[in-house]
């Protein structure tokens, strides 16, 4: 009598991947909060010509002394994973004030886009906010840069750092930087237009945060 044929055999079916692995990490919360309050008084009027040696010294100054640190913002520090900030003093003794001597990356991809102003008569004056927006205008809408950073390159370099914050938040960390008012916008446009929405705005006061969240 024949032998009856051998069942067939069935390789043994491969080990479900661990349940962590089926779980996608969550990128944690990108915020960009802007420095103290500079020691450079800004109750003055100036000339166009003046306002650019004052625009170089608030550039190299530090933080007006006697300045508390809002709880908010402290605690907002505290939770993060990692902490950048500018490489411009004002930024650099915001960290120091906030991140309790923990490690502070520096990076100056973060710096402030230039505010060059227009040459105007020497008759005309402004208190140095004033020429900050005027300044800020002829750069953004008519490429007035005079030899420094153009709008182009600020954006470019918005978008990098952009992608820097949300390659670490991608860890599932929340990130801080401290750095300044119109490039912290700048990045908060890119991180928008990236998927990211903006959940808590302070504005843009000295020591204000605006908080940005994968959607």
């Amino acid at each position: 009598m024949a032998d009856s044929p051998a069942p067939p055999t069935t390789e043994p079916a491969p080990p479900s991947p661990p349940r962590a692995a089926l779980v996608s990490v969550r990128p944690g919360a990108i915020i960009l909060a802007r420095h103290g309050e500079p020691a450079l008084s800004r109750k003055c009027l100036l000339t166009s010509d003046q306002y650019r040696a004052w625009w170089a010294k608030y550039e190299v100054g530090g933080l007006r002394a006697g300045q508390t640190p809002p709880p908010e913002l402290l605690a907002t520090a505290e939770g993060a994973g990692a902490i950048y900030a500018s490489t411009r003093p004002r930024a650099q003794e915001t960290a120091a004030a906030i991140a309790a001597g923990r490690e502070v990356m520096s990076d100056a991809l973060f710096i402030e886009a230039p505010l060059p102003p227009p040459h105007f008569p020497s008759w005309f004056r402004l208190p140095p906010k004033y020429w900050g927006v005027v300044a800020r205008i002829w750069w953004h809408a008519f490429n007035h840069h005079e030899g420094q950073e153009t709008r182009r390159q600020a954006e470019c370099r918005a978008e990098k750092a952009a992608q820097a914050l949300i390659a670490r938040a991608e860890s599932g960390q929340d990130v801080l930087v401290l750095a300044h008012g119109y490039f912290n916008h700048m990045v908060g446009r890119r991180l928008r237009a990236d998927g990211w929405a903006l959940v808590h705005n302070q504005g843009f006061k000295y020591w204000s945060q605006r908080r940005y969240e994968k959607r």
